[in-house]
C-alpha cells in the first residue's frame, strides 16, 4: 500500500495544523502529544523523525541504552518501495540516503566451484552506522530529544500520550508485557555471525563451501563504494577503509558449527576460520567484526503489537530472517505505517489499531516467504547435488518472491539456461515437459488434486461426477484424480461419498473412464482409494465440515477410541479380524478400479482418515504390533499397500497420499514424514503426494502460498521418491517455478480447477504456447488463441529478495 503523508514544513509552529487535512483530537496544539520511543535503531529513530516532522508540536524523546554508534551488523539494505515511501514521506532524508547508497544489480551463487550470475534484481545498501547518522541529524534539525546511555523509564506509559518500543528482538517492553502481547520466540538450526571486508562486492554473493564438517554458506553484499580519492596504492586506514565495504555472513547448521570446532574458538579464532574457509570469494582479504559473534536466529510473532497507549514496532513486534533482505526495511516501513495512522484517525485508540490491521498482513507475508527462505539455507545439504544453474535457480526461488516468470523477464539468458539444462524443449514451459511413473506418461506435470464432491448416492457416481471429472480432463491437464473413493459403507465420510465396493459403483466409474479416455486421450484419470475412519458419518461439507450426522448414523472404526473433536462419535478400536476385513475391502475395490479402466491409484494416508489414523502417534495409541513405534504404527498401512500392489495391474502406478506434518506437538513431523515415505517407496509406491494435516481438531498449520511444498521438497531430496507437491499452489508461474527448481515432480491444484476447469489449456494459452503437453480439444481450438495482454512489454522488475 503506497502511502503519502502530508509534508509540514519544517518551523511552521503556529500553522502546522492547517497544512493537515483532518486535524485531530490526539494532535491538538493545545495540549502536544508527549512521545517516547525506546529504542535508538532505525526504526525508532524515523519513527521519532516523522512524527516529529508531521507535527512540530509534538513533545517526542527517544530513549537509547548504547551509545550513538553502537550498532549490530555493518550493511543495510532497503528495496526501491521503501525507499519510495521515504521519498514521500521526507525528502530530505531520502536525499541523505541518495548519497551514500551503492546500488546494484546482479546475484552471484558459487556452488562446486561454478558461478552463474543472475542479472535485473535491483539492490541498494549503506553502512548500518551511516543510516544511524543520518537519523540522528535529522532528529536533532527537528527537535526531537535524543538521550544516549540511558535507559528508558519504568513508567513512560503513564507520564507520555504514546510510547514506541523500538527496542529490538530482545526486547524488554514485550516481555514486560507478554501477558497482552503473547509473544512466541522460535529458534532455528543454523548459527550465522555478521562480519565485514573491506572491499564492495559486485553483486550479491551467496557461495557454498562443502567441508570436512558439512556445508556452509557466506551471504554477502556491498555497502560502501570506494572513496573518490582513493588510489590503488593507498593502504586502507581505519575502520571505514576507502577501498568500501561489504556485509559478509557465514551461516552453517548448528551440527556443523560444533564439529567444525568453532564452539570452542573466540572472536578473533573464528573470523580468521571463516577468511581461510572462503579465502576466494574474499580474494585473501580479511574479515573484521563489530563486537560479533554466533548467534542462532530467531522468529518473533506476537499475537498483539499494543496495548493501551503502548506499541511495538520494529524487531520487537516480528523479525524476518535476513536472507530475504532486511529486519531494518520492515522497522522502516512500520514507522511510516505508523506516522500516516496517526495523522489519518481521530484518536490513539483506532490510530494503533489501524497501524497494526494494515502492517500485520504484509508482515505475515514477509515472515512467511522469510520462513521458506530460512528453511532452505537450513536444508542446504538437500541441494548439493542438482546441477549447479538449476542449484542457482532453485536458490534465487527459495522464498517464492522470485518466480519463474519474473526472472525470465529479468534475466530471460539466465532463466533459458536453465530450462535448457532441465530439458526443455526451447519455448516449453517446465510445466509442459512429460512425466513417467511406471509405465505411464502424464503428457504435463499438472494434476487434478482429489476434491470430495459429496454427490454420489449410494455411493455411485452419477452425472455429475462425468461432467466433473470429465470438464477437467477436457481442460488440459496431465492428470485427474477422483475424489477419495471409500472402500466399504462403513468407510465413507458422508452419505454423498462415492465407493467402490458394488460391482454397479465400478460400471459407473467405467461410463467416466472411458468418457476421458475417448474425448481427452491425452490426460489420465486416477482413483484415490480410502476408508474414513473416525473421521466418517458426517454431514456433507455445505451443511456443516466434520459435523456428525443427526440421524441415519453408521457405526466408527479406527486405529484407538478415540474421537476426532469432543462431541464426534467415538470410533471402536479396530481387531485383527477386522484389520484383515479392511485390508480385503482395500484389495477387492483396488480390482474393481483396475476393471473400471484407471490409470493411477492413490492409496490415502493422509488426512486423519483410517490409514492415517495408524501412522500418527496422536491417534494411534495401540500397544500391540500395530502401535508404538514409528515402524509398529507404519505395519498396517504397509499392508494394505501391499495387498493393494498385489493386485492392481503392475504396469500401472501406485502413490500414497500421506499428511507430512500432524501441525500438532507430538504429531508426525517432517523427519517422521521422509521415514513414512521412504517405507512405501521400499513397498514399490511410484510416488507420494505430500499433502499434510488434517489429522487432529486442535491443528495449527501455517498457512501460506505453496505452504506444503517444502514438506514434498524434503522428501523428495532426502528419501529419492517422486512427490507431488500440493497445497495453495494456484498459478502456472508457481508450477513452474517449482517444478523447475526441482522441488517436486508434479503439481495438484484443487481451487483453481474449480475456478477453472480449463486451468491447464489457459495457462498454455497465457504463456503463448502451443506445443507438446497441451492439446485442445478439437471442439475449443476456435478458442485456444486469446488477445495478448501486452505483459510481455511490461517493464523489468526491480525487486529485492
Amino acid at each position: 500500500m503506497e502511502r503519502t503523508i502530508v509534508n509540514v514544513p519544517e518551523g511552521a509552529r503556529g500553522t502546522a495544523r492547517s497544512t493537515t487535512t483532518n486535524p485531530h483530537p490526539h494532535n491538538d496544539p493545545s495540549h502536544p502529544l508527549r512521545v517516547a520511543v525506546i529504542g535508538g535503531g532505525p526504526g525508532g529513530l524515523y519513527a521519532a523523525a516523522l512524527l516529529k516532522r508531521l507535527d512540530p508540536f509534538r513533545d517526542i524523546t527517544v530513549w537509547e541504552r548504547n551509545a550513538p554508534d553502537d550498532t549490530f551488523g555493518f550493511g543495510v539494505v532497503l528495496s526501491d518501495e521503501t525507499l519510495g515511501g521515504i521519498e514521500h514521506a521526507d525528502p530530505q532524508v531520502y536525499e541523505a540516503l541518495q548519497r551514500d547508497f551503492i546500488r546494484w544489480d546482479d546475484i552471484d551463487i558459487t556452488h562446486r566451484n561454478t558461478r552463474h550470475t543472475s542479472g535485473g534484481h535491483g539492490f541498494a545498501a549503506l553502512g548500518r552506522k551511516r543510516l544511524l547518522e543520518i537519523l540522528h541529524t535529522r532528529c536533532r534539525d527537528l527537535g526531537v530529544a535524543l538521550r544516549f546511555h540511558t535507559e528508558a523509564p519504568k513508567d513512560l506509559p503513564g507520564t507520555h500520550d504514546l510510547v514506541i518500543a523500538a527496542d529490538g528482538i530482545h526486547s524488554t517492553t514485550r516481555e514486560t508485557y507478554a501477558d497482552v502481547f503473547h509473544p512466541r520466540v522460535t529458534t532455528h538450526h543454523c548459527r550465522y555471525i555478521w562480519l565485514a571486508t573491506d572491499f564492495p562486492f559486485d553483486s550479491f554473493r551467496f557461495d557454498i563451501a562443502e567441508t570436512e564438517h558439512g556445508v556452509m554458506q557466506l551471504h554477502g553484499y556491498p555497502y560502501a563504494r570506494p572513496s573518490p580519492d582513493h588510489h590503488p596504492s593507498t593502504r586502507p586506514s581505519g575502520p571505514q577503509n576507502q577501498l568500501g565495504a561489504s556485509t559478509v555472513i557465514i551461516e552453517m547448521r548448528e551440527e556443523v558449527w560444533q564439529r567444525a570446532g568453532f564452539d570452542a574458538l573466540d572472536e578473533t579464532e573464528s573470523i580468521e576460520r571463516c577468511g581461510k574457509i572462503f579465502a576466494e570469494t574474499l580474494r585473501g582479504r580479511p574479515l573484521r567484526s563489530n563486537n560479533s559473534a554466533w548467534t542462532t536466529f530467531r522468529t518473533v510473532v506476537n499475537d498483539r503489537w499494543s496495548h493501551g497507549n503502548l506499541v511495538l514496532l520494529g524487531d520487537a513486534a516480528h523479525t524476518a530472517h535476513f536472507s530475504i533482505g532486511s529486519g531494518t526495511k520492515l522497522a522502516v516501513e512500520d514507522a511510516l505505517a505508523l506516522a500516516a495512522c496517526l495523522e489519518e484517525r481521530d484518536s490513539l485508540e483506532e490510530a494503533l489499531a489501524a497501524y497494526e490491521e494494515e502492517r500485520r498482513p504484509v508482515v505475515a507475508s514477509t515472515q512467511r516467504a522469510a520462513r521458506a527462505s530460512l528453511e532452505w539455507f537450513e536444508n542446504l545439504g538437500l541441494y548439493l547435488d542438482q546441477p549447479p544453474r538449476q542449484f542457482a535457480f532453485n536458490l534465487l526461488t527459495r522464498s517464492r518472491r522470485v518466480t519463474h516468470d519474473n526472472l525470465r523477464l529479468r534475466d530471460p539468458d539466465f532463466t533459458e539456461a536453465v530450462e535448457r539444462e532441465f530439458g526443455c524443449p526451447p519455448g516449453t514451459p517446465p510445466m509442459f515437459t512429460p512425466f513417467r511413473l511406471r509405465g505411464l506418461t502424464l503428457r504435463n506435470r499438472v494434476v487434478v488434486s482429489p476434491m470430495d464432491m459429496y454427490s454420489a448416492a449410494d455411493g455411485v457416481p452419477g452425472d455429475f461426477h462425468l461432467v466433473h471429472l470429465g470438464a477437467r480432463a477436457l481442460g488440459g491437464a496431465g492428470l485427474v484424480m477422483t475424489e477419495m473413493v471409500c472402500v466399504s459403507e462403513e468407510g465413507r465420510i458422508t452419505p454423498g461419498c462415492a465407493g467402490l465396493y458394488t460391482g454397479r459403483q465400478a460400471e459407473a466409474w467405467r461410463r467416466i473412464t472411458d468418457f476421458v479416455h475417448a474425448q481427452a486421450p491425452g490426460t489420465a484419470i486416477g482413483v484415490q482409494l480410502g476408508h474414513s475412519g473416525r473421521k466418517g458419518s458426517t454431514k456433507l461439507m455445505w451443511e456443516g465440515m466434520d459435523e456428525p450426522l443427526q440421524d441415519g448414523n453408521w457405526p466408527l472404526v479406527a486405529a484407538s477410541a478415540l474421537p476426532y473433536k469432543p462431541y464426534s462419535q467415538t470410533p471402536r478400536a479396530l481387531s485383527r479380524a477386522q484389520l484383515t476385513d479392511i485390508r480385503e475391502q482395500f484389495t477387492a475395490a483396488a480390482g474393481r478400479a483396475a476393471r473400471a479402466g484407471f490409470d493411477l491409484l492413490e492409496l490415502h494416508c493422509a488426512h486423519g482418515y483410517l490409514l492415517s489414523g495408524f501412522l500418527s502417534p496422536l491417534t494411534n495409541r495401540r500397544t500391540d504390533a500395530y502401535g508404538g513405534s514409528p515402524e509398529k504404527r507404519l505395519r498396517f498401512p504397509l499392508e494394505v499397500f501391499d495387498a493393494v500392489r498385489n493386485v492392481w495391474p503392475g504396469e500401472r502406478p501406485l502413490t500414497v497420499r500421506i499428511s507430512a506434518t500432524d501441525w500438532a506437538e507430538g504429531g508426525t513431523t517432517a523427519e517422521d514424514a521422509v521415514e513414512i515415505a521412504r517405507a512405501f517407496a521400499a513397498h514399490g509406491a511410484d510416488a507420494i503426494d505430500v499433502s499434510t494435516g488434517q489429522v487432529v481438531a486442535d491443528e495449527r498449520p501455517e498457512y501460506g502460498r505453496s505452504y506444503q511444498t517444502p514438506f514434498a521438497d524434503r522428501i523428495r531430496r532426502a528419501a529419492g521418491v517422486p512427490v507431488i507437491a500440493v497445497g495453495a499452489i494456484s498459478s502456472w508461474d508457481d508450477v513452474n517455478s517449482l517444478i523447475l527448481a526441482g522441488r517436486t515432480d508434479l503439481c495438484a491444484l484443487a481451487r483453481p480447477h474449480l475456478y477453472d476447469p480449463h486451468w491447464t489449456l489457459h495457462a498454455a494459452a497465457e504463456q503463448g504456447y502451443t506445443g507438446p503437453g497441451v492439446d485442445w480439444p478439437a471442439p475449443y481450438r476456435a478458442g485456444s488463441r486469446r488477445p495478448q495482454t501486452g505483459r510481455t512489454d511490461a517493464p523489468k522488475p526491480r525487486l529485492t529478495i
